[in-house]
């Protein structure tokens, strides 16, 4: 998810237990619930939902409530979205308070990234990935992800000398008989 989907966050939205539609996102600029990037209002995309991520969305809400199923509400004045600079102000005091350990430079955007970058490693469609990352077009995601598919041209070669090497011994065989 962007960001911005991120913060729309809503409880109606996990459609199966593996299964979430991001419908729409909080615009950074007004603040307001809008359509998502690439799309028409109206348009969602269905991303694969972990089940541990489904389980830290029930918890939260059953701990902290929702506002028409939305998760995420502004902490001072839940009828307005949750603030863009909330998230980053928090991970700053997280990081800071040594908390957890967070590598230097990595940011709350980075997990996005963590998501395709693992997909991609474990051989997830690109396709799939770049219409999970609600890229516009697979060349977008092609060109920032391409480095985690280096092996692919050497794959294909190791496969086709293995399927070249047998149809080479199919032949010898048959020239034997």
């Amino acid at each position: 998810m962007r960001n911005g989907e991120a913060f729309a966050v809503n409880l109606n939205n996990i459609v199966a237990d593996d299964v979430y539609h991001i419908t729409e996102q909080v615009n950074r600029t007004t603040c307001q619930y809008e359509r998502l990037k690439h799309r028409k209002v109206g348009e969602y995309r269905d991303v694969p939902l972990p089940a541990r991520v489904r389980q830290t969305i029930e918890w939260y809400a059953d701990k902290h409530g929702t506002l028409d199923g939305y998760l995420l509400r502004h902490p001072g004045d839940p009828t307005r979205t949750f603030p863009h600079y909330h998230i980053a102000n928090q991970w700053q005091r997280i990081k800071k308070a040594g908390q957890i350990d967070i590598p230097g430079g990595m940011v709350v955007y980075g997990m996005r990234h963590f998501f395709a970058s693992n997909c991609l490693a474990h051989g997830i469609p690109i396709t799939d990935v770049a219409e999970w990352m609600g890229h516009k077009t697979i060349e977008i995601t092609f060109k920032i992800y391409r480095h985690l598919m280096p092996g692919s041209i050497s794959k294909a070669a190791k496969t086709l000398n293995h399927a070249l090497a047998d149809k080479a011994a199919g032949r010898v065989d048959r020239a034997r008989l």
